[in-house]
């Protein structure tokens, strides 16, 4: 398959893709467009990309274009499937013909119905316990041929490199969030506070004591008032100064 694109330009390409799209969703979206593209010298070849990060029963899904997003959605309705298989064994799935293949009868008779004669599944390499795997189809029989089969694999090592890195971005940016959130809620509550000891000349436990029965009497969590209270006094709500490292 010499007309596929070499190795050099692809991992340019998903760089390329991390450097404009730092969510993991928007991220998979380009993949998976781009690994269609990539991949579909001798035939349009259709791919979805399915992720599951560690703990996380539900699946991140992508597609590039209507035709894989279906294949995949009628996969997780059975809850089995070519794709499902290569991300739970993290081996290759390979259907020559969808046609004679006993391993998913039900799923394989709608993927017939729809005129996808072939498919192969290629899991990617994650770190932890996340899976995630490249689901490869075809309405053109014979296209996924030992040579392509072996380019798919090279091309799905060095996707996953990429998705390794959205996602290692994707979850510190969540930690930042959640970090950021921690300071404001305990911002809040000290200004809060604050404003209590000063308007009612009290300690600052009192303050909070005085906080803690407003919480419970009006059915607020305690720095959603503090939050309320700071920017009634304010005229906006308050600024938490934090720079992630």
């Amino acid at each position: 398959m010499d007309d596929l694109r070499s190795g050099t330009a692809t991992a340019a390409q998903l760089q390329d893709l991390l450097v404009h799209h730092e969510d993991v969703l928007e991220f998979l979206q380009q993949l998976a467009r781009l690994s269609s593209s990539s991949l579909s010298s001798r035939g349009m070849v259709y791919c979805g990309i399915t992720l599951q990060r560690s703990r996380e029963l539900s699946f991140t899904v992508a597609s590039s274009d209507s035709t894989a997003l279906e294949m995949d959605e009628m996969q997780y309705a059975f809850d089995d499937g070519p794709c499902l298989h290569a991300l739970r064994v993290h081996e290759p799935v390979f259907v020559p013909d969808t046609s004679r293949d006993e391993r998913w009868p039900e799923y394989l008779q709608h993927v017939l119905a729809q005129g996808v004669s072939t498919m192969y599944a290629v899991p990617l390499d994650l770190e932890g316990h996340s899976r995630a795997a490249l689901n490869l189809y075809s309405r053109a029989p014979g296209v996924f041929d030992e040579e392509f089969q072996r380019v798919a694999r090279t091309y799905a090592a060095e996707a996953s490199l990429a998705l390794r890195l959205a996602v290692r971005m994707s979850q510190r940016a969540t930690t930042v969030e959640d970090l950021q959130a921690v300071l404001q809620s305990r911002t809040d509550i000290d200004l809060a506070v604050g404003i209590i000891m000063g308007q009612n000349r009290c300690t600052q436990r009192e303050a909070f004591e005085t906080l803690k029965r407003a919480s419970n009497s009006r059915n607020l969590k305690l720095k959603v008032l503090a939050g309320e209270l700071v920017a009634r006094l304010n005229g906006a709500p308050s600024e938490t100064h934090f720079q992630p490292s």
